[in-house]
């Protein structure tokens, strides 16, 4: 399957995804906020021991929502994230520090979600421009073809255990 969509000669033309490849290619970023979730949830979890069970998985999926641009749903997190407005903040300054290891894939994800929402007509550059004012963009990072990236986030869903390792395959040939 094709990434790129051909033009009329066959070429790819590097400007418009194959739209069977976005709603993939979106699963695959939020499966990177699974893990960014996660990951933050267990890092942070000493500094927050007096909070809520509850009212810290809410701080944590504030600060996931915020670096994804992708603001929160029901009116309570709303809630909830303009009252700990200053505490998001502080920790999206931190997330070079608490995440370091997550930071090429939090740029290949939010790379490829501002792809995603281009072709379906939505302006999620603010989205770049606040992960890179944050330090968590990797402006240096080469932009990977979306299979690349998919595989990636494929191997890290694996290592996560939520997902099961994909099996490699041998040609007839090869055995």
């Amino acid at each position: 399957m094709s990434e790129i969509k051909n033009d009329a000669a066959g070429h790819g033309n590097g400007e418009q995804l194959d739209n069977r490849v976005i709603p993939v290619m979106r699963e695959a970023v939020a499966l990177v906020q699974l893990v960014f979730f996660g990951t933050l949830k267990d890092r942070l979890a000493g500094e927050y021991e007096e909070w809520d069970q509850g009212e810290y998985r809410r701080l944590v999926g504030c600060i996931v929502n915020d670096v994804f641009g992708t603001p929160a749903t029901d009116e309570e997190s709303r809630r909830f994230a303009r009252l700990h407005l200053e505490t998001v903040e502080t920790e999206l300054h931190r997330m070079v520090e608490v995440v370091p290891d997550l930071l090429p894939l939090l740029t290949d994800a939010l790379r490829m979600q501002t792809l995603c929402d281009h072709e379906e007509g939505v302006n999620s550059l603010p989205t770049l421009l606040r992960a890179r004012a944050l330090g968590i963009l990797q402006e240096e990072r080469p932009l990977p073809m979306p299979s690349t990236f998919m595989l990636a986030v494929r191997k890290l869903g694996a290592e996560q255990g939520l997902l099961e390792p994909m099996e490699a395959t041998t040609r007839p040939e090869e055995e």
